[in-house]
């Protein structure tokens, strides 16, 4: 059997997220769907980096599937391509080591939320960015995220806490950048809770409103109480960038978003 990564894209508008859900559109379940039409088996299972929820888009999302299929990459790629509806495409397949799991060897992901600020809503971006109807400062909010960068407990930014063994995890990156009406919230970090990305978003739009000081949001940090934290940000704003994987892994995950940048 094979072991192969594929480099996934997919606008989540019109999905109940990436996992198998019964009645439910799913990610997951129309690239099996793809990839057993042109390998001709009967169980095809696709390993994802990680669950995105509905509504949440990917850019550079990685799993891995086994196949007994000869096809070269190239052709599997097109073939699968050719299978899969407008709203979701593999970027590319690629050979992968037989113990590569694309969920336990991913050290670090990047998401990016996308905000839109102003008197009117863009409407070509109404699904792809959270329209907050007032001006935002834009350097507040980066001033005011500095202090999440490092290893510390998330759980005032997890929805349902605790749905994870431990809360701790490491930011290695967090920057707030604007551009025109759009601000990026870019964070990466070698893991996320529940929702952590948006109630991070939704919190420091709280401070770039003038609704909280800059420092409000490290008292929260440290309080680790998510009812003081912001609110949870909708999911159209939220982009998978990258996944990133060391040498034991593949030294090609990244390729999938690397003119983007997750």
């Amino acid at each position: 059997m094979r072991n192969l990564k594929l480099t996934i894209r997919y606008d989540g508008t019109d999905f109940f997220g990436w996992q198998t859900q019964p009645g439910r559109r799913t990610v997951q379940e129309v690239i099996e769907k793809a990839v057993a039409e042109i390998t001709r088996e009967d169980r095809v299972r696709v390993n994802a980096s990680g669950r995105t929820d509905s509504g949440v888009h990917a850019v550079g999302q990685v799993a891995n599937v086994y196949t007994g299929s000869k096809l070269p990459c190239e052709t599997l790629l097109k073939a699968i391509n050719a299978k899969l509806p407008a709203d979701v495409c593999v970027r590319e397949v690629a050979e992968a080591p037989q113990s590569f799991c694309a969920n336990k060897d991913a050290v670090r992901k990047m998401y990016r939320y996308v905000i839109q600020d102003g008197r009117i809503q863009d409407p070509f971006m109404r699904k792809y960015a959270w329209f907050v109807r007032q001006p935002l400062d834009a350097e507040a909010m980066s001033r005011a995220a500095r202090c999440l960068v490092g290893r510390h407990d998330f759980r005032c930014f997890e929805t349902e806490w605790p749905n994870r063994l431990t809360s701790v995890r490491t930011v290695t990156h967090l920057a707030v950048n604007r551009f025109g009406e759009f601000i990026w919230v870019d964070v990466e970090a070698d893991g996320f809770l529940y929702n952590m990305v948006r109630a991070i978003a939704g919190t420091l739009v709280q401070v770039g409103r003038g609704y909280w000081p800059e420092t409000q949001v490290e008292e929260v940090l440290t309080a680790m109480d998510r009812r003081l934290a912001g609110p949870t940000a909708p999911p159209e704003g939220l982009f998978l960038m990258r996944v990133t994987y060391d040498e034991r892994g593949t030294r090609n995950a990244e390729r999938g978003a690397a003119d983007e940048t997750r």
